[in-house]
């Protein structure tokens, strides 16, 4: 039999990083499932997580922890399958490494996903944008940062990673444009609004100088966490909500700003493309949601269609129900 630690290190700490070039996030988030799964195996075969063997890990065990998820710890089907899919990502590495565990490997990736709801993108108005990147306050160093950093953050539809990856070396001259290392290593680079400009050169007018060489940084002049960055947005959604209510009660994430960045792009250009090229998208099928979610998209084909005729009429009630209605009064 086959110990699964070294395995999973090797997984997690090369073959991720290096040879699939994952974020820093993605691994978290495949860690955090086989942490999961190995509890939830130790405790089902009465050994501890580093005895675990490679060959324990079967089918009937993983779809054990599957519903597990689902019924003891009431995770949603999207979560299952987010589990699931780094198992699986997990089992195609291993198939390389140990051809005889071949047929338990062809049995596990055979596990299918789980049926989700489809469901629109949250991105907000431009009333609540406008009402959010108002929020900070200009005339603190703070509040120029958040200001700066909330706006680049909508402008160029970046995702949490990218915005707190940002660099100083990645700002090109008066701001006019940023290079952005995205996800899978793919770069790309992006012009900047001209009111996001100007509240960047602000921001670094006044960062002053820090070791640290990324564009935002925290108080004690260390590069934002994502955790960080969900923070002052948190904050200065509750204080917009108080111009704009419809905040009020909205889950306010960093990637809603990049989907209100997809809205606002797809409305300007009606071009799809040209929205998978700004937010970095690898194929344009991950672009397609943000057409579901804009109804102008559909206009096109609503004046191009003839609708049927609506043939005229009027109703005339019999005299029983008019009685009966006479008597209501």
């Amino acid at each position: 039999m086959s110990s699964l630690a070294p395995h999973i290190e090797a997984f997690l700490r090369e073959h991720l990083p290096r040879h699939r070039a994952a974020s820093a996030h993605t691994c978290d988030s495949y860690a955090y499932s086989f942490q999961s799964l190995f509890e939830f195996a130790a405790r089902r075969l009465k050994t501890v997580p580093s005895a675990l063997m490679l060959e324990q890990l079967d089918a009937p065990l993983i779809a054990a922890f599957l519903e597990h998820l689902e019924s003891a710890r009431r995770n949603s089907a999207q979560t299952r399958n987010i589990r699931l899919a780094a198992i699986r990502s997990f089992f195609r590495f291993v198939q390389h490494r140990e051809p005889g565990a071949l047929e338990q490997t062809r049995r596990i990736l055979a596990i299918p996903y789980k049926k989700t709801d489809t469901r629109l993108v949250a991105h907000l108005d431009k009333a609540e944008l406008q009402a959010l990147l108002d929020a900070p306050d200009p005339t603190t160093r703070e509040g120029i940062r958040d200001r700066a950093m909330l706006h680049v953050a909508v402008c160029a539809g970046l995702r949490v990673s990218e915005l707190t990856g940002l660099r100083m070396s990645g700002v090109a001259a008066q701001c006019k444009s940023i290079h952005v290392l995205g996800k899978g290593r793919r770069e790309r680079a992006l012009p900047l609004w001209k009111p996001t400009a100007s509240a960047l050169r602000a921001w670094l007018s006044v960062r002053g100088e820090v070791a640290a060489p990324e564009v935002f940084v925290n108080a004690r002049g260390e590069p934002f966490s994502r955790w960080g960055v969900a923070y002052v947005l948190r904050s200065h959604a509750d204080t917009a909500s108080t111009a704009c209510p419809s905040l009020r009660g909205k889950q306010i994430s960093p990637h809603v700003l990049r989907h209100t960045c997809a809205m606002i792009v797809l409305q300007a250009t009606q071009d799809i493309r040209k929205v998978s090229l700004w937010l970095g998208h690898s194929t344009l099928a991950t672009t397609e949601i943000y057409v579901r979610a804009d109804p102008s998209q559909k206009l096109e084909a609503i004046e191009a269609v003839v609708p049927p005729h609506l043939r005229k009429g009027k109703f005339r009630p019999p005299d029983r129900l008019i009685a009966l209605l006479r008597t209501r009064h």
